[in-house]
């Protein structure tokens, strides 16, 4: 067969192998198909892929065509030179003296099975080697620039097979990771819930008598000083409590149309006298007429609380906090801001404030921005944080509005980390 009359079945071959690539998720089947089409095509008596195995360092059999079984189960090819000289070459290495070539690992067994010549394509994805298409044949013969060529090119979709075939691997493996993980977590939430809702009944009794002992008890007396310490820290592991339940839950937001600005006032509301006391300045700036906006109001306006709760202590005595809202260009969000002239949040650990038990304080739960960033993702909006320490820190919340009575396209929640310039 001369050199142009072999171009078209060549170029077939390459065409059903990148086709099986691309259709088939196996590895093995892409490998054997290549194994008997290419063998087919060259006129080889067989052909041989082997991979290789990331923990051992060999390259181990992995598909086959037109060869004996005696002559495959002599094992993997542990030839580390071997390995290294294919990656060095990078090319097709005709081998027409097997009984004494040093790359040949089972001479006599080759011979055996009639084996005159093999043909080695290194499959290589972006320099590193990851397997050996070894082609055998029952005579020796030149191997014409045409047939280099093919071999070279069906080495590279061998080795795309393969790369892809890891990368799937990979890919499995974080997956399944992911989810034992995920099940790990929701196990310990349903654990967590159970034990809140055992230890709420003491605690709502262990307050209930304290708070009336208290009462009957001379306020000089030193155990109504005691009975005032147990209400207080009883109440405040109810707190703990309802935090946890709120976070376990992670109830699906009831949303109705309702003004972002009203809910806004509510949650100043609740703590403008918190914010009267240490001296802190509240500075509004809130845009008029915003359209109303799909939202659990009650949800909202807890995160804009929390929110205000923490700038409050972030300033301690004698600062400003600024509230704002504005509908963004497009108008397929509303943004409230709330910043304050705080000590900022050091920056090896702005990126943990989102995580649930994660706190600063000493009586902190590391609960309240966990429950505002689960809210607000249950809003299919975004919470986000900048912060310079010393400066101020100013929190994002951004929420979809309805047009036409159809949702903006929903915004993935992410934890957006900026410090600004000292």
């Amino acid at each position: 067969m001369d050199l142009l009359s072999k171009l078209p079945a060549l170029r077939n071959v390459i065409r059903e192998i990148r086709t099986s690539i691309h259709e088939n998720t196996h590895m093995s089947d892409v490998l054997d198909m290549v194994a008997r089409k290419a063998s087919n095509v060259i006129g080889a008596k067989g052909a041989l892929v082997r991979v290789l195995n990331l923990e051992t360092g060999t390259l181990d059999f992995f598909a086959s065509y037109g060869l004996e079984e005696r002559y495959l189960s002599k094992g993997p090819a542990t030839n580390i030179k071997l390995i290294g000289q294919l990656c060095e070459m990078n090319e097709i290495v005709v081998i027409d003296d097997i009984l004494n070539s040093p790359r040949v690992q089972f001479p006599k067994e080759a011979w055996e099975e009639g084996v005159r010549m093999i043909v080695d394509a290194p499959l290589i994805v972006q320099q590193p080697l990851v397997g050996l298409l070894r082609m055998h044949f029952t005579e020796v013969r030149e191997i014409d620039r045409i047939e280099k060529h093919f071999l070279t090119s069906v080495a590279e979709q061998c080795a795309s097979a393969i790369d892809k075939a890891y990368l799937i691997e990979t890919q499995r493996f974080q997956y399944d990771q992911l989810t034992h993980q995920t099940e790990k977590l929701a196990a310990l939430g349903r654990m967590a819930a159970g034990i809140a809702h055992e230890i709420n009944n003491p605690l709502a009794g262990i307050l209930l008598y304290s708070s009336h002992l208290s009462k009957k008890v001379a306020p000089d007396s030193p155990i109504h000083e005691g009975l005032q310490v147990i209400s207080h820290e009883t109440a405040r592991c109810r707190d703990i409590i309802q935090n946890l339940l709120e976070f376990s839950r992670n109830d699906k937001p009831r949303r109705v149309p309702a003004d972002l600005n009203k809910v806004i006032e509510q949650a100043l509301n609740i703590v403008e006298n918190e914010l009267r006391l240490h001296h802190i300045r509240l500075v509004r700036h809130l845009t008029a007429d915003l359209p109303e906006i799909p939202m659990d109001a009650n949800q909202i306006e807890q995160v804009f609380v929390n929110l205000l709760i923490n700038a409050t202590e972030a300033i301690g005595e004698e600062g400003t906090v600024t509230v704002s809202s504005r509908q963004e260009e497009g108008g397929g969000q509303l943004t409230a801001e709330i910043s304050d002239t705080g000590i900022g949040i050091p920056r090896d650990i702005v990126g943990k404030i989102f995580e649930p038990f994660f706190s600063t304080k000493a009586k902190g739960t590391g609960l309240g921005l966990s429950v505002s960033y689960g809210i607000v993702q249950n809003h299919k909006g975004t919470l986000r944080v900048s912060s310079s320490p010393g400066k101020g820190t100013r929190f994002t919340v951004t929420l979809p509005v309805i047009t036409e009575g159809k949702a903006a396209d929903p915004v993935t929640v992410t934890q957006e980390i900026h410090n600004e310039a000292d």
